[in-house]
């Protein structure tokens, strides 16, 4: 058993302030009446009001980013020499199996914490961007109906509902992003005090709805007669 320290300790949750967009493919070739291939989430990656604020994002929260910066290479700093030991001892010719695991604990507690400190450090970058995305896709469902309105598309298909096709000759990307950009050019950074992504919101909605269906199933009960 060997444990492998590696410098991006959490680095994904840092790196995804500034992250990729996926690349479009473009619009060529002749397209069959009524058929099209695109990519939504490409699709919104791609908009200007997206890219505008993960731009405006390394600014805006740059005291996040960068304590999460620093606190992932002083937690590397801490973790190294425990790895190289735990390492050491694996390769001893009759490894102590009850230290190393509990070296290996040891370490995996301190990468945990690690991960959840800079969860909670890089949280108002996340909200950002779960804020800023939320507003690009309420634009989407009408920009997808005004591109398919305007190159007469019938059925829109997703790429993984794809098995073989000439994705350029069929792809209508481009033309959802140009509506897109037209319905919302750019959007708020910063969300309001107390939002709550679409997904919390929904969640929460059906554990009102399962208790408010719970409450008067209860109340209906059946209770003994005495005589």
């Amino acid at each position: 058993m060997r444990i492998i320290l590696k410098s991006a300790l959490a680095a994904s949750l840092i790196a995804g302030a500034v992250s990729a967009q996926p690349v479009l493919a473009q619009a060529s070739g002749t397209v069959v009446e009524g058929i099209a291939v695109a990519n939504l989430d490409a699709v919104v990656a791609n908009s200007n009001a997206f890219k505008t604020a993960e731009t405006q994002r390394q600014t805006t929260y740059k005291a996040q980013i960068d304590q999460a910066s620093q606190r992932r290479d002083a937690i590397t700093a801490q973790l190294k020499p425990l790895v190289d030991k735990f390492n050491a001892d694996s390769q001893a010719a009759s490894p102590n199996q009850a230290s190393l695991q509990q070296q290996a604990a040891t370490i995996q507690g301190i990468q945990e914490s690690a991960q959840e400190e800079l969860q909670r450090i890089l949280q108002p970058v996340a909200m950002s961007r779960a804020y800023v995305t939320e507003q690009v896709e309420d634009k989407l469902d009408q920009a997808v109906k005004s591109a398919m309105a305007k190159k007469k598309v019938s059925l829109l298909l997703s790429p993984q509902a794809v098995v073989a096709v000439n994705a350029a000759a069929y792809n209508l990307n481009q033309d959802i992003l140009t509506e897109l950009n037209t319905l919302i050019p750019s959007a708020q950074l910063v969300p309001p005090a107390g939002w709550e992504p679409r997904q919390v919101r929904e969640a929460r909605a059906q554990q009102a709805a399962a208790a408010g269906q719970a409450a008067p199933a209860a109340g209906t009960s059946t209770q003994p007669q005495g005589r």
